[in-house]
């Protein structure tokens, strides 16, 4: 028996994608790989990196499927379908909307694959394939399986070692989907598997630690960065702003090996925060946040949010230079995207606020809904020159901090302005 796993590609991105370095591979998929009993062959493609081969000798599909790539998933397995494959689709935007998923598609898993993928698997085998596969309990984390790494490409991402040691997110931000697949919770895998996993990577590249906020719990990751720190390793990851309010998590994930973090700032206006449940971030308090993780070299990606209800024409050049103030080695701006499953996407469509629901628009820069205070022209106009400005050479060269950090500072800027040129020149 014969699987492939497909991760596709954002559909309008297709024509462009090819020759840009994709973030990562996708981690879901080896994990799912690595649950599929061993007789089972399996391979994965990553469609951000490898045209799919439609007319491979498979006896079944697994794609997996985020909102901005539904449409191009649905595609993709429209067309094994037709060739007469079974397709089993799965991932977050399924799991949100399993009766649109189920028109192209023999089956739908719904919510994390452990304690579904072999059941799965065994009624394949037995010809008896259920519509619907859903997971009644969180799964626990404990013994699981290496995901299969070994059958990602060799090359084309910017990071290659990647793990996950936790799911979920404490907070509940209403904006976010986190919370809506994986519920209210935060689950952590055990330490010690953790550090065996870690003991069989090549220690010489960093490794991107893929949860959604590796800090949600302070206690536990005490725990997990004090026992990273014998292995002198260099790692990324992504954490709330809360990390800097606590001084001894702050130096043990700087002793651990943390040299980055994505963290989602979301806005400067605290009436946006408070609009969206971020209530335990201040604004008042970020540059100084800022300034505790820049002590401890750690370099910050930093994430912005356009189009909520309290914002106006005069949020991007404030965002942009309150980014430029604190030094952000790095920034992403975004237009606020209401995915399907959060509160964001249920008060905008009961409000009739919705443009499209195409959603190979539900991307973070195209606006699907009606802004309240801003007009869509604006909005996008004011996000383009967010960009446009935060990534200028001038720009660039006043957020250079020090000599060290700042020579692979200065790759990653210039080569996210670079990305960032050439994907909106392909675009337009």
């Amino acid at each position: 028996m014969r699987i492939e796993l497909i991760a596709p590609s954002r559909k309008e991105a297709l024509a462009r994608s090819k020759g840009l370095l994709s973030l990562a591979p996708p981690l879901n998929l080896a994990t799912v790989a690595a649950l599929t009993p061993p007789e089972v062959e399996v391979s994965i493609t990553d469609e951000n990196l490898t045209t799919i081969d439609f007319n491979r000798a498979v006896d079944l599909v697994g794609i997996t499927a985020v909102t901005p790539t539904a449409f191009r998933a649905y595609e993709i397995a429209d067309a094994f379908r037709d060739r007469g494959r079974k397709v089993v689709l799965g991932g977050i935007h399924p799991t949100m909307l399993p009766e649109e998923a189920s028109q192209h598609a023999d089956s739908v898993v719904l919510g994390e694959a452990e304690g579904i993928w072999h059941s799965l698997i065994e009624d394949f085998k037995a010809g008896e394939l259920k519509s619907v596969y859903r997971n009644g309990i969180r799964p626990s984390l404990g013994a699981l399986p290496w995901p299969r790494r070994d059958l990602f490409a060799k090359k084309g991402y910017v990071f290659h070692n990647t793990m996950s040691t936790a799911r979920g997110c404490p907070f509940s931000c209403s904006f976010c989907s986190v919370t809506s697949f994986f519920g209210h919770t935060y689950r952590s895998r055990p330490i010690d598997e953790i550090v065996q996993e870690i003991d069989s990577f090549d220690n010489r590249r960093p490794i991107f630690f893929v949860d959604d906020n590796i800090a949600g719990n302070p206690r536990r990751a005490k725990q997990l960065f004090s026992a990273l720190i014998p292995y002198k390793i260099k790692w990324v990851g992504q954490a709330s702003l809360t990390l800097a309010e606590d001084a001894e998590l702050l130096k043990l994930a700087a002793a651990s090996g943390c040299v980055g973090l994505f963290i989602g700032f979301e806005s400067i206006y605290p009436a946006s925060l408070a609009s969206v449940g971020k209530k335990f971030t201040h604004v008042d308090g970020y540059e100084q946040a800022v300034g505790k993780i820049h002590s401890h070299g750690i370099l910050i990606y930093g994430s912005f949010v356009f189009g909520f209800d309290h914002d106006d024409q005069y949020v991007f050049e404030r965002t942009v230079r309150f980014a430029q103030k604190v030094k952000l080695e790095a920034a992403q701006f975004n237009i606020l995207v209401p995915y399907p499953g959060t509160r964001v996407y249920e008060d905008l469509d009961r409000d009739g606020r919705i443009l499209t629901k195409d959603w190979s628009h539900y991307h973070m820069d195209t606006l699907v809904f009606e802004p309240r205070l801003l007009s869509p022209r604006t909005l996008q106009e004011g996000h383009k020159w967010a960009w446009r400005e935060f990534y200028s050479i001038s720009s660039i060269l006043k957020r250079v901090r020090m000599l060290r950090p700042s020579l692979s500072y200065l790759a990653l800027a210039l080569g996210l302005n670079w990305n960032y040129r050439r994907a909106y020149r392909q675009k337009s």
